[in-house]
């Protein structure tokens, strides 16, 4: 009989660690509570903009907290990433500040202008076509050829642990306000940022509910929650949200977010990209339609929040300007 190994997990003691590592480097970027927002909404609304975050995103704490804890003897390999462009940005930039070589294997369609602010970091670039190649499978016959550190982009606990300092910081600035949040809501693709989120929030606020935002076809967190276990979603084609389209969560991260959620949303491509016009002209915020689909399944009215406390993280920022240009027009 063959006895699994138990899925290892983030506590709030990693995502405290983890917050040392960061202090001094990542942006304690702040908690905003724009009136025009909770006027909309009808909620006392608070928003996370990690659009103001190094790269862009908060991924750059994840790849900052995992990039750091390789050994000097080991730094000179280098470190191998694969990502459709925030966790790229992130690595790359990690890399360039801890003087290590990053390559990064980006799909081909991905958009030009994470590809080209990759490459700015002085990270090596290395395209594949996502539906025909595995990326993973590229990124470590790279890192087996080269003895480099594979960094993933969600499954891994100091990766996890990382992000899950923005919602200890949301945690701490809620605390300093004497304000109980009622719901917090974040977007998930692989759910790496989701899970720290949701540790370091429960730690806290035990009774807030932790809800997941997706966009409409690309699912899976919200089917593996009604299923109990790992559930691809069955979108064919694209979103405009490209920083959400992992087929399926992760193995490490639906184990922590499958105890921690209370339930998922989703948002159209089209009240995504509406959810980004606003932001620019209500919140004055560049936001990335993968940062904005909980903002949009919000707006859209998908969650009863009348009366309620709400936090919505708004997780980057990088878009490419001509996408842009035509979703505020």
């Amino acid at each position: 009989m063959t006895v699994q190994s138990p899925i290892p997990t983030v506590t709030a003691a990693d995502i405290d660690a983890a917050a040392q590592v960061l202090a001094g480097v990542a942006v304690r970027t702040p908690l905003l509570s724009p009136p025009v927002l909770s006027e909309v909404l009808g909620a006392r609304v608070f928003v996370k903009p990690e659009v103001l975050q190094r790269t862009g995103s908060f991924k750059f704490r994840g790849a900052y907290n995992k990039l750091s804890s390789i050994p000097e003897d080991a730094r000179g390999n280098g470190v191998v990433a694969f990502s459709s462009g925030n966790h790229a940005q992130g690595v790359a930039h990690a890399a360039q500040l801890l003087g290590m070589h990053a390559t990064i294997v980006m799909p081909s369609d991905a958009p030009a202008a994470k590809r080209e602010r990759t490459k700015a970091y002085g990270a090596e670039v290395v395209l594949y076509d996502r539906d025909k190649e595995d990326r993973e499978a590229i990124a470590r016959e790279i890192a087996g050829k080269r003895g480099a550190t594979v960094v993933p982009p969600y499954d891994d606990l100091l990766v996890i642990a990382g992000q899950g300092t923005a919602g200890r910081e949301i945690a701490e600035d809620l605390q300093a306000l004497g304000v109980s949040p009622d719901l917090v809501v974040a977007p998930a693709s692989g759910g790496g940022l989701l899970a720290g989120v949701s540790v370091a929030i429960k730690t806290r606020f035990p009774q807030a509910q932790m809800i997941v935002a997706e966009p409409a076809g690309f699912d899976d967190h919200a089917r593996s929650l009604r299923a109990g276990h790992r559930e691809a979603h069955d979108a064919r084609g694209r979103t405009i949200c490209d920083a959400l389209m992992a087929a399926m969560p992760g193995e490490i991260t639906f184990a922590v977010n499958s105890r921690l959620l209370s339930g998922a949303v989703a948002a159209s491509d089209e009240e995504v990209g509406r959810a980004v016009g606003f932001a620019f002209r209500e919140l004055k915020l560049v936001v990335e339609p993968g940062g904005a689909v909980g903002l949009a399944a919000l707006l859209a009215g998908r969650l009863d929040i009348a009366g309620k406390t709400i936090v919505i993280l708004l997780s980057g920022g990088n878009v490419d300007a001509d996408l842009y240009a035509k979703l505020i027009a």
